[in-house]
């Protein structure tokens, strides 16, 4: 009997918590990078676009680590798997965007586009996985 919350694949049974417990640590790496990226930031003067730069590098690794670990694990569809964590990934970044921010005007401006990066390298992780 297969319990809720499970998928059934080629490689095995593969809990949700598994998936979750990887964007967990994709947003743990993030918040650790973040701050080395502000004590650069502090240290060396870094210009805005440099700042943006290593922001979106920051995304792209943690997505795509998440999308890696989970698409490795689950063995079949691997891409759709890497793009649903990217995915989740953005969602958690958008909805705390927003409540930071008490408005969706400031993440308005560039939400396609971080959803794409994110998304694209959850799934180019899954691929890969």
């Amino acid at each position: 009997m297969e319990r809720a919350g499970r998928i059934n694949n080629e490689k095995g049974r593969i809990p949700f918590g598994f998936m979750g417990k990887w964007l967990l640590f994709s947003y743990i790496l993030t918040a650790g990078l973040l701050m080395l990226l502000a004590l650069l930031l502090y240290r060396m003067d870094l210009s805005q676009k440099i700042v943006s730069i290593g922001v979106i590098v920051i995304y792209v690794a943690a997505s795509f680590l998440a999308g890696f670990m989970v698409g490795k694990k689950i063995g079949n569809r691997k891409f759709l798997w890497g793009f649903l964590m990217g995915s989740a990934y953005f969602g958690v970044l958008a909805v705390i965007s927003i409540l930071m921010n008490h408005s969706a005007q400031g993440v308005a401006e560039n939400f396609f586009t971080v959803y794409v990066i994110c998304a694209g390298s959850g799934m180019l992780g899954g691929m890969l996985g």
